[in-house]
């Protein structure tokens, strides 16, 4: 996708975002931010002609009605872009990131345990077959077998058609996910075989199971896969039979199942003794991240992950830590 830019800083923000893209970002939405921060500077009823101190913050000014976040996304854009145009000009201006809009509390994940997973299996039993979803109870199994089990984005889980995974290998085949990177899944044995029983049972019922079929499949319309949102009522429906809730009374996030791998994965590290930092980049490329950083916002240092970790610290260098010696003539 290109862009168009114009103004006297066009060729320093063509050249910033093809580097961006080329470490594997799409950047559409930031070459977007830039196009409107390009346009600004080419408005003649303004007098900047140049990114100056002045023209960001009148710049600013023009979507201030923008949420907070919002805003500071824009704003962090653009700071970047000055970060990367300093490595050349050391004296151009750099907004001060400490104006930003105040960020938001992050929200917090939600870590599925396995036998919360295994009253949303028991549940789907009872999910009722609909005209356009024939195999609703077994689709929803696999579909939060394989949010548990894999971790995968559940935007990869509706792009998945049946030619992406090959039962003979038992792998599933990513297609061009967040950052234009594909990847192969493999499977554990029994996950594979919930995938094996999910196809029969459309073979069962006489429906479509060619290569360009959906996995997450709705005969809607004539058949296509289902919606992010159509996705997610089922699945919250799932979670309120399962009475699987957080501790303030509301619902976990599809995402949250994501989050569950990555610290499951972590804790079966720690019970089987290997050495965790040497396994993290495997972890990141089965989820599909560009580096590590990406993967360590998913690590939360929870309860039973922490007292494992702490008893393997103990175990490693716990006779250098000693309580120091009383001294003679007691404590003064």
């Amino acid at each position: 996708m290109k862009t168009k830019f114009c103004s006297t800083i066009a060729p320093l923000i063509g050249r910033f975002v093809i580097l961006k893209r080329s470490l594997g970002l799409n950047y559409i939405e930031q070459a977007n931010i830039l196009l409107s921060l390009d346009r600004f500077l080419t408005d003649t009823s303004n007098d900047f002609r140049d990114l100056t101190a002045e023209a960001f913050l009148e710049w600013c000014k023009s979507f201030s009605s923008l949420s907070g976040s919002t805003r500071k996304l824009w704003m962090r854009t653009v700071r970047d872009l000055c970060l990367y145009r300093r490595r050349s000009d050391p004296d151009c201006f750099v907004p001060d990131k400490s104006t930003f809009p105040s960020r938001h509390q992050p929200i917090r994940p939600y870590i599925y345990c396995v036998s919360e997973i295994q009253r949303l299996l028991d549940q789907s039993r009872r999910l009722t077959r609909h005209r356009y979803s024939p195999v609703r109870p077994e689709l929803f199994r696999l579909v939060i077998v394989l949010l548990f089990t894999t971790g995968i984005r559940h935007r990869e889980l509706l792009r998945l058609t049946i030619e992406d995974y090959d039962p003979s290998e038992g792998t599933l085949f990513i297609r061009d996910s967040k950052f234009h990177k594909s990847r192969l899944l493999p499977l554990r044995e029994d996950v594979s075989r919930e995938v094996d029983r999910y196809l029969d049972a459309r073979r069962r019922r006489h429906l479509p199971v060619t290569s360009d079929t959906p996995f997450v499949w709705i005969s809607y319309k004539g058949g296509r896969a289902y919606s992010s949102h159509a996705l997610w009522r089922n699945v919250r429906l799932l979670l309120k039979m399962a009475k699987v809730q957080k501790p303030d009374g509301r619902l976990p996030r599809i995402h949250d199942f994501r989050h569950s791998f990555a610290v499951n994965a972590m804790l079966r590290w720690y019970r089987s003794g290997v050495e965790v930092q040497s396994k993290l980049p495997f972890l990141s490329a089965y989820m599909g991240h560009v580096s590590i950083a990406s993967t360590h916002y998913y690590l939360h240092f929870i309860e039973p992950l922490a007292s494992l970790a702490s008893a393997r610290f103990a175990g490693h260098y716990g006779a250098l830590v000693t309580p120091p010696a009383k001294r003679k003539g007691g404590s003064r």
